[in-house]
């Protein structure tokens, strides 16, 4: 399984975003001024910058990302706002926002080891998509860790598309979110620009 180890904080500076998205606390005590370019950047670039910053937020690679966008230009509505309504469904970031990881690299890697469950039956894969109506939790032996007891003492704040809490280690998957609901620093329409040329 492919997986992006870029350091966080020097890939967050270079992205312009906050490590506050990807839930990590740290900020770089670097001054971001320092190596800063003062020439403007290119159109291209700025697109460049902005499918980069949804690939790393999301924790996606390429050829993923591409397939997604491929998916997302097929349904109905805007292709940059869908292709942003399949990356949140994935169910690595689904149990990020639920509380079960308190970063989404480490969401992944509990969804990776089977402590996640989708309607009773236990969902190893990342990639997931959650649909309306499913219920989205932690297996049983799983709640009585350390660690799941740990974020269940620090529950985070859901988002109005799930109800549940992860104090209650569950949560149902009552609708699609909506662009206003998905807190990422992300101009989809660039992606849909540089893709479209």
């Amino acid at each position: 399984m492919a997986v992006n180890r870029d350091p966080v904080l020097k890939k967050c500076k270079s992205l312009g975003i906050s490590p506050g998205v990807l839930g990590y606390s740290k900020e770089s005590r670097r001054d971001p001024k320092r190596n800063a370019r003062r020439s403007k950047s290119s159109e291209y670039a700025l697109q460049l910058k902005e499918k980069q910053k949804a690939k790393f937020i999301y924790g996606v690679l390429e050829r993923q990302f591409r397939k997604t966008f491929d998916k997302a230009e097929k349904m109905q509505g805007q292709s940059g706002e869908n292709l942003l309504v399949l990356l949140e469904r994935r169910l690595d970031n689904v149990a990020f926002v639920m509380g079960f990881g308190a970063t989404r690299r480490q969401a992944r890697q509990i969804v990776g080891h089977g402590h996640i469950q989708v309607n009773g039956k236990r969902v190893n894969i990342p990639s997931y998509r959650v649909r309306p109506g499913d219920v989205v939790s932690v297996k049983p032996k799983s709640r009585q860790t350390e660690a799941f007891k740990e974020l269940a003492e620090n529950p985070r704040i859901i988002p109005a598309w799930i109800t549940g809490s992860t104090a209650a280690f569950e949560g149902k998957i009552e609708r699609l979110p909506t662009r206003e609901e998905i807190d990422v620093p992300v101009n989809e329409t660039f992606i849909v620009e540089l893709y479209s040329k």
